[in-house]
């Protein structure tokens, strides 16, 4: 399956953004879908999963509360609601799919989009 992430930008601290990852080329709704994100001079964390059907999520503790993914499986979509950024946050953001279930570790991943950047200024 092939992921596109989109939505980054550049915004102040304590704002919103929204983020998109469109699946092509394969079963998506037999996907657990996941947003991962990589700062500089740091390894890549977990940030959020969806099971399957939507109907479980996870969040890393970090951003639970102000961060929520949602999917849409007639669409192929998944899209990750990010509210009162924090400079923290900055980062290049990653989807990826990993066929039937959910994971944190990032190696555990089988497929990854091309990431989109995130900057939160102060």
């Amino acid at each position: 399956v092939q992921l596109q992430a989109s939505g980054g930008g550049m915004v102040q601290a304590g704002g919103s953004l929204r983020l998109s990852c469109v699946a092509s080329g394969g079963p998506f709704r037999e996907y657990g879908m996941h947003w991962f994100r990589q700062a500089p001079g740091k390894e890549r964390e977990f940030v959020a999963s969806i099971n399957w059907i939507g109907s479980s999520t996870d969040y890393a503790e970090s951003v639970k509360g102000r961060f929520s993914i949602s999917r849409n499986n007639a669409k192929n979509t998944m899209d990750l609601g990010m509210n009162n950024l924090k400079i923290e946050d900055t980062a290049v953001y990653y989807c990826a799919a990993r066929r039937y279930y959910t994971r944190r570790n990032p190696e555990e991943l089988t497929f990854w989009g091309q990431g989109t950047l995130v900057t939160v200024s102060s």
